[in-house]
């Protein structure tokens, strides 16, 4: 395999094989609360073949099978869509929404096992990670999936898209609890910026069109581009039957949101949204990471910065301002607090020029405007942090943050259970992994009782 395209060595190095292996070795104590699977996905090529774009690799789910104290197991299976044997995309016919990648996330709903990509069909796993076959929704999702869908943790409902570089540019769907879609809305105003994330309030749903758009020139295989012409804008529409009709769409700086923290309503009725986000130097500079080219170009002070956007629907203006100076990605929460304000936020931060030597999981408590930093060593890459509320939790931060690390000095990786609420404090445990887990990009903890 050509090694030459930074997704393809170091941290992102893909694994060449699929093994199972039990009866792992824990320092440590897992807590009994863990009873379940983490589930994580990435890009991961098969062994020859080098994709144009990061985002073109082949999925790979690996699981770790927690239960009663112990780690029964782990495993790693490629997601076995038509583009694994290198079906193409495009046909006669179209578009085939089956030749997916699915190597973006991973989620659970209605107990089954999802894999996404954004542009695809999602791909059902089973608990062991064997694939089940494209997913539809019994017929009743005949576009894409985005890779970011939002379940409201007191509905049920799992809210999620479908974005297209042509029209219909935006299709919003809520699935019921039990997974039935009960609803579709072509979304009026929407253009073909590139839309990965969203987020969910209590009575909205929120969209962000960054300045990246439909790119036909771009011959990665992933056919966006910076567009300086396209308005950076947030889209709130009132959920609920016919809330689409009612969107209105709010011009902010430009930028771009890859992914978003959390969005939701305060006390005087404005909707804000958190998230990092970059300017045109920093998307740039990843998408050079992404496509491989020889360097990485762009400022090097212009990674994604932590930013709040304040939407006040009456005035008919939006606030906004940067919350830290950290270059951080991956932001996360306790998803039980999805949709409301939540006080405490979770992120991944990369070495920069700003003396931030090494990655670093941050926590933000943004009641006192402070942060806890985890630095690892040289050559560790820790994963997303994933929340796992405690037994019996009455606090927000009451849980765990599950992450994977990849040790490159090591050559292994480990899993790490910390106590979320004091980061300095020892990890609760660590699981010894059985070979070095390529670092991925999203995951989920699923418990047994979902499944």
């Amino acid at each position: 395999m050509t090694t030459n395209k930074p997704y393809l060595t170091g941290h992102y190095t893909p694994v060449a094989d699929e093994i199972t292996a039990t009866g792992l070795t824990v320092e440590g104590t897992l807590p009994p609360e863990l009873t379940g699977r983490l589930i994580r996905n990435s890009h991961n090529p098969k062994p020859g073949i080098t994709p144009t774009h990061w985002f073109k690799g082949s999925g790979m789910v690996h699981g770790i099978r927690l239960r009663d104290g112990r780690a029964e197991w782990y495993r790693n299976r490629w997601v076995r869509t038509p583009a694994l044997d290198g079906a193409p995309y495009m046909t006669e016919r179209g578009p085939d929404l089956t030749a997916s990648t699915a190597g973006t996330h991973v989620i659970e709903h209605a107990g089954r096992l999802l894999a996404l990509c954004e542009s695809n069909l999602p791909f059902e796993l089973t608990p062991e990670l064997e694939t089940v076959g494209a997913y539809d929704f019994g017929g009743k999702l005949t576009s894409a999936m985005t890779a970011h869908p939002k379940q409201d943790p007191v509905t049920g409902e799992l809210h999620f898209f479908a974005s297209s570089p042509f029209p219909p540019y935006l299709v919003h769907h809520v699935a019921s609890a039990d997974g039935h879609v009960l609803d579709s809305q072509e979304v009026p105003g929407a253009t073909a910026a590139l839309k990965h994330d969203f987020a969910l309030t209590e009575h909205h749903v929120v969209f962000l069109e960054g300045s990246v758009s439909f790119a036909p020139s771009e011959h990665s295989g992933i056919p966006y581009a910076w567009n300086d012409g396209q308005p950076t804008r947030i889209g709130v529409m009132p959920r609920g039957t016919a809330g689409a009709r009612k969107i209105r769409w709010f011009e902010v700086a430009q930028g771009y949101a890859m992914h978003l923290a959390n969005a939701y309503e305060d006390a005087h009725g404005r909707i804000v949204v958190e998230g990092p986000a970059v300017g045109r130097d920093g998307w740039q500079r990843s998408w050079n990471w992404w496509v491989g080219a020889p360097d990485r170009g762009a400022e090097p002070n212009s990674g994604s910065r932590s930013r709040r956007w304040t939407v006040d629907p009456t005035a008919g203006k939006v606030t906004e301002e940067q919350t830290d100076d950290l270059t951080v990605e991956f932001p996360t929460i306790n998803d039980d607090f999805l949709g409301r304000e939540h006080r405490y936020q979770y992120a991944l931060s990369f070495p920069d020029d700003l003396g931030v030597g090494h990655h670093t999981l941050v926590k933000y408590d943004r009641t006192t405007g402070t942060r806890q930093l985890l630095p690892f060593g040289t050559g560790q890459l820790p994963s997303e942090a994933v929340f796992v509320p405690a037994a019996g939790a009455t606090g927000e931060d009451a849980g765990y943050l599950l992450t994977v690390v990849s040790d490159l000095d090591a050559d292994a990786s480990r899993l790490l259970v910390l106590d979320a609420s004091d980061l300095t404090l020892p990890p609760t445990a660590t699981v010894h992994l059985p070979r070095r887990v390529p670092a991925m990009i999203h995951g989920s903890w699923i418990p047994d009782t979902a499944v």
